[in-house]
């Protein structure tokens, strides 16, 4: 056996994790230092992987009961023979493409944050990737919340926030919603601006995403002005790692503590990753750290 290894990334967040073969079944002792470092680290990397898409959702489903592969784009070909398997691709076969998000940025988001009950995490795997661009980006959302000026921080902990379900990360109209043009009347789920993380005990900012976003209660241009402001803070460099894609990565990420985005690339450059999602188990809420310590 292998002896595994945990190795920081030196920023804000991330490690890698060396001495794994994802193909294979973890024993309980592999399982539980990875759940302890990704705990620590809220984003791990395993390079060098080769894995079925079979063996992606065991190990997926060792953290959690898995989500069903969301509605792809009108026109997608599916490629894959799996329930709980997302293709994110930009590459086009038979003039249909095989996958979603295409090839452009991806704004700073957390995932499916208009629902009532968020994602608890997701791993994203690389089939194949650009020779440059396609970074994907993860901020931590721990520090965000601690790292923000003390009235600033006080303010936020009573404020709750609408996270809009009409646009997509990239910014393009969902299939079935309304166009928004006050944020105010958009539709999703409203949380609590801070939460507290249901197993670490840390609370920690929860953004979702911008555009559409609304602080409830407060006056449309006052909301619009604070969510800027706090939306600048949180994705300052210094709480961000950037993952630099290679053919067998496999990044997992939690999902309730950070957030991501994705950096553009050449559209004539194949990119693609098979994507599982990992439910959620509980509604974001906001616990003062003083009353957990007691």
């Amino acid at each position: 056996m292998s002896t595994v290894t945990v190795i920081p990334s030196g920023k804000a967040l991330a490690a890698d994790v060396c001495g794994v073969n994802l193909s294979q079944p973890l024993n309980d002792t592999t399982f539980r230092t990875i759940l302890d470092a990704w705990a620590e680290h809220l984003v791990l990397r395993f390079r060098g992987q080769h894995l079925t898409d079979p063996q992606l959702e065991a190990f997926s489903a060792r953290l959690g009961v898995l989500d069903r592969a969301p509605k792809y784009s009108s026109g997608t070909k599916v490629t894959v023979q799996s329930d709980y398997v997302t293709v994110i691709s930009n590459v086009v076969a038979d003039g249909k493409p095989i996958g979603d998000l295409g090839n452009g940025e991806a704004i700073w988001h957390t995932d499916m944050t208009y629902n009532e009950l968020p994602p608890m995490a997701c791993a994203l795997y690389a089939l194949e990737v650009p020779p440059s661009g396609g970074e994907t980006g993860f901020a931590n959302m721990y520090l965000a919340y601690e790292t923000l000026p003390a009235p600033l921080k006080k303010r936020v902990e009573t404020l709750q926030c609408k996270h809009d379900a009409s646009r997509n990360s990239a910014g393009g109209q969902r299939s079935g919603y309304p166009i928004v043009t006050d944020p105010r009347e958009a539709p999703g789920a409203v949380h609590p601006m801070v939460c507290t993380h249901p197993v670490t005990g840390r609370n920690m900012l929860f953004l979702g995403r911008r555009r559409n976003a609304y602080i409830v209660g407060l006056p449309l241009e006052e909301s619009e002005s604070l969510l800027d402001e706090i939306w600048a803070h949180a994705t300052n460099p210094a709480l961000a790692w950037y993952q630099e894609w290679q053919v067998g990565d496999l990044i997992l990420w939690d999902n309730r503590c950070t957030m991501h985005r994705r950096n553009e690339f050449d559209n004539d450059q194949r990119r693609i990753m098979h994507r599982t999602q990992i439910a959620g188990d509980s509604k974001p809420v906001f616990r003062p750290r003083a009353k957990q310590a007691a």
